[in-house]
């Protein structure tokens, strides 16, 4: 079985947690140009993430850059040909489903169905807060938002809704999206995100589990979709280590898989052995030009043998 592979953005987020030193000045062009060596490189995805607004207690952590996901993915999918358009995660609970439908329908219509929309529930409070949601319902909603997402990204020109919090019909939206069906991957690894994923999901986007905790958890999706009686197929997703294709002149962190191309897919291909579908991976890098020639060598080197 092979291993697709996906990169999330460097520059849209930085949060201390990922983001290199080099990102904190970089912009637009920089992004352009990480995008169009994903395509280049035969990258499955790039994926950019979601947050309205970081409240100052977890600014110093998070930072406050976030590009917008809907505008960052149009902007970089009229400079790429090929590689999906991936959120990771859009927390759609912030947003009625019909305003969320409306611009992932565009971007997919104006990308030619390159659209995949990555769903999570949220966990900044003050978010939820200002924006009038309830935070502690934050896993029901989100529930139900991807049932109207559901209907409102599907074919018709007037989708029809009724539940809870949601109610809609008779209202038309065009474009319609490109996909017949666009993808819904569900992000996290709390029981609840495993099993809405289970029985909600197109995929499933895990939230940095480490490789031991893998297969248990994709047991777990297995088991709660067959119980449903759910055969269409799961894309089950992985976080890599962070890597470096070849031997790095730096220290780039213990934790970090480096090597030769050939050692580096073995390591990888213990991923597919488990039953995952796609890995996201990352580079260390010290600028724009080392990454994009990290970015290269996975593709050439790296991502044959996977």
């Amino acid at each position: 079985m092979s291993l697709a592979h996906g990169i999330q953005l460097p520059v849209q987020s930085q949060s201390t947690i990922y983001a290199e030193p080099w990102e904190a000045g970089a912009g637009a062009a920089e992004l352009v140009a990480v995008a169009r060596a994903a395509d280049r490189a035969g990258f499955a995805y790039i994926a950019v993430c979601d947050h309205v607004a970081i409240p100052r207690r977890l600014a110093g952590a998070m930072s406050t850059v976030w590009y917008d996901p809907v505008a960052t993915l149009a902007h970089l999918a009229a400079v790429t040909e090929r590689v999906r358009l991936l959120a990771h995660v859009a927390v759609v609970g912030l947003r009625h489903p019909l305003l969320t439908a409306k611009q992932y329908a565009t971007l997919d219509h104006l990308s030619d169905g390159r659209l995949i929309l990555g769903v999570g529930a949220g966990h900044v409070r003050e978010e939820f807060e200002v924006l009038g949601v309830d935070f502690k319902r934050r896993g029901a909603v989100l529930d139900e938002t991807i049932d109207a997402l559901r209907a409102a990204l599907g074919p018709e020109e007037y989708p029809a809704h009724h539940g809870k919090r949601f109610d809609f019909e008779g209202l038309g939206q065009r474009p319609r999206p490109a996909q017949d069906r666009v993808p819904l991957w569900v992000g996290g690894s709390s029981p609840a995100a495993v099993r809405r994923a289970a029985l909600k999901g197109d995929g499933w986007l895990p939230q940095g589990d480490p490789r031991n905790r893998l297969p248990a958890q994709i047991e777990r999706l297995r088991r709660l979709r067959g119980d449903a009686g759910i055969t269409r197929p799961l894309t089950v997703g992985a976080l890599t280590e962070p890597l470096y294709v070849g031997t790095p002149a730096w220290d780039v962190g213990r934790r970090t898989l480096t090597g030769p191309a050939q050692a580096l897919a073995e390591s990888l291909r213990a991923y597919a052995a488990m039953g995952v579908d796609q890995i996201q991976v990352r580079f260390r890098s010290r600028g724009l030009a080392e990454l994009t020639d990290q970015i290269a060598a996975f593709g050439t080197e790296v991502a044959p043998h996977l």
